[in-house]
């Protein structure tokens, strides 16, 4: 065997490896999950520093308006308002559901960013599983509709 040979055949070492500027590969699936990520937290900011409960600053909800029902997104701004400035209490009074999701919402958010860093492909829930918690959500967030629209749900009322 030729030296160039042996040369071109070693693996480079794990230590090189990790010190290795991130590939043009690696740069390129990085940049949805950043952009997500980064669109959410410029959101998120600009709701921390203009209030939603303030009126003109933010479009009603055209659900609300036209039928005087609250959807399902229905005191989301107010909720991410309340978030970012640490009142959970609060959020849970604007939207319970769109709180309880906030951590699945950063999950999923994560775990893209990992597999954009790492080029494997998330692992899969099987098609029996995904048809399941599908099905889960949809249920849920009619229920949550329907029940935040009656006077023994108020409670759950964009507040």
């Amino acid at each position: 065997m030729s030296e160039t040979t042996l040369a071109n055949s070693r693996e480079t070492p794990a230590h090189e490896k990790a010190d290795a500027a991130p590939t043009p590969g690696r740069a390129k699936r990085l940049v949805g999950p950043l952009a997500a990520i980064g669109g959410i937290a410029a959101a998120t900011t600009y709701l921390a520093f203009v209030d939603p409960n303030t009126p003109g600053h933010y479009p009603g909800c055209p659900t609300q308006t036209l039928m005087g029902v609250d959807c399902p997104g229905c005191g989301g701004l107010r909720a991410t308002h309340d978030l970012a400035h640490g009142d959970i209490a609060g959020a849970f009074g604007h939207n319970a559901l769109f709180v309880l999701l906030v951590p699945v919402i950063v999950f999923f958010l994560g775990r893209n960013l990992v597999s954009a860093w790492t080029g494997r492909p998330p692992r899969a829930l099987s098609p029996k599983w995904s048809q399941r918690l599908l099905t889960l959500f949809i249920a849920v967030t009619i229920v949550f509709t329907l029940v935040r629209n009656f006077p023994f749900g108020a409670y759950l009322g964009s507040g």
